[in-house]
């Protein structure tokens, strides 16, 4: 695979969606592809200083499904760029519940192999696992029993975006993140909620997908 070629090509798709109108650029793509804003960049920015870009397979062809062509076409030039891949599949292990409400104690994880998995279509990169809710505190986006797919390599602080938290004694919950409120993680819910209760600071699990 020879990644100057699948920039060019990346490059010219993206000049091709704007002149069409459709606002596209590395930071957009990288960060539908691959939940990351600057992986695309940094690749340009490596080529242009004549540097190893160290790409692998598995990101362009994430990248290939963001811009719905051929995986192959975008990694070889060869073939057609209409003739999209199916979605990749993912193995994901349903560890365990997680409240939506009061902070709750877990039982610690130590071998994600012993867990059943579920499979999930064109995951970005990141550290999985899934999560079944219970409680109603963030019923407007996850009612309860429904399963959440968790990064827990994605511990970036977003506005509005949610993440299972935990505080000093280990307990944890599902929340959003609000900055402007106290405490940051706050409920998403149709009926009022009680304001969760975190002892001493307050430590990110990862990042709801």
């Amino acid at each position: 695979m020879n990644m100057v070629d699948v920039l060019r090509r990346i490059e010219e798709w993206i000049a091709a969606e704007n002149a069409a109108g459709r606002r596209m650029s590395p930071r957009a793509l990288s960060l539908k592809a691959l939940n990351s804003t600057d992986t695309i960049r940094n690749w340009i920015r490596a080529r242009d200083a004549g540097k190893d870009i160290g790409a692998n397979e598995r990101s362009v062809s994430a990248i290939a499904r963001a811009m719905e062509v051929s995986g192959e076409w975008l990694r070889t030039g060869e073939g057609s760029p209409t003739d999209v891949d199916p979605p990749a599949l993912d193995q994901v292990p349903l560890i365990s519940w997680i409240s939506a409400g009061q902070l709750s104690d877990h039982d610690s994880v130590t071998d994600l192999t012993d867990y059943p998995v579920i499979h999930v279509a064109d995951l970005p990169h990141g550290r999985w696992i899934a999560l079944r809710v219970q409680g109603t505190s963030m019923n407007k986006l996850s009612p309860p029993d429904s399963i959440i797919i968790v990064d827990i390599s994605d511990k970036r602080l977003i506005p509005g975006k949610c993440y299972i938290v935990s505080d000093e004694t280990g307990a944890a919950t599902y929340k959003a993140y609000d900055p402007k409120r106290m405490p940051y993680f706050v409920a998403r819910s149709y009926v009022e909620q009680e304001t969760p209760k975190f002892i001493g600071d307050v430590r990110i699990i990862g990042r709801v997908y």
